[in-house]
């Protein structure tokens, strides 16, 4: 296997364990704001219809290029429905801040990957790239409807944190060659 198409499977790994524990934050806030906030079980049923689909996506484009599914889904299944319920009992501002947050940092690694992806497998460009318009949705759905205070700052920083760290644990460690090729 090149260089290349380890980068490649790297990027189809974590982006397809993203989508995954995406769908488990979403399906989670779901059932809870179906209680504390039914306006935005609408927003949130888009937004998990878009995830089950960019996972669909993501495994289909795995197979052609040999790559397989992240080991640690279990971390992504586990740790996606609970910061999703966790963030859904803080509320309207809880789940606009966990969109705002995961949303971001998978905004910033997508914009990495399209870079590297461009001449080397451009189909899989195209596929992030055309992901990535609803991914940005989503990002500014939330951003429209977040008060920033001292407090959101810190709750943004932590989910963004959180959510770097299941990328680090999904490419094994490898999120530095990663982030490496990518460069």
């Amino acid at each position: 296997m090149t260089d290349t198409s380890k980068a490649v499977a790297r990027i189809l790994k974590v982006n397809h364990a993203g989508e995954y524990g995406a769908i488990r934050i979403y399906k989670a806030q779901r059932l809870i704001a179906q209680t504390l906030c039914p306006d935005l079980v609408p927003f949130l049923t888009k937004t998990l219809q878009d995830e089950i689909s960019h996972c669909a996506l993501f495994h289909e484009a795995m197979i052609p290029r040999g790559a397989r599914p992240c080991r640690a889904m279990w971390l992504w299944s586990w740790g996606g429905y609970a910061l999703g319920l966790l963030t859904a009992l803080m509320g309207r501002t809880g789940i606009m801040l966990c969109t705002e947050a995961v949303e971001d940092a998978v905004h910033h690694h997508m914009n990495d990957q399209i870079a590297f992806l461009s001449g080397r497998d451009d189909a899989l460009k195209t596929l992030i790239e055309e992901i990535r318009v609803e991914e940005l949705e989503h990002l500014h759905y939330a951003q429209a409807r977040i008060a920033h205070t001292p407090l959101t700052r810190k709750g943004f920083k932590a989910i963004y944190a959180v959510t770097e760290i299941l990328i680090w644990l999904s490419t094994q460690g490898g999120l530095g060659r990663m982030k490496h090729d990518l460069a």
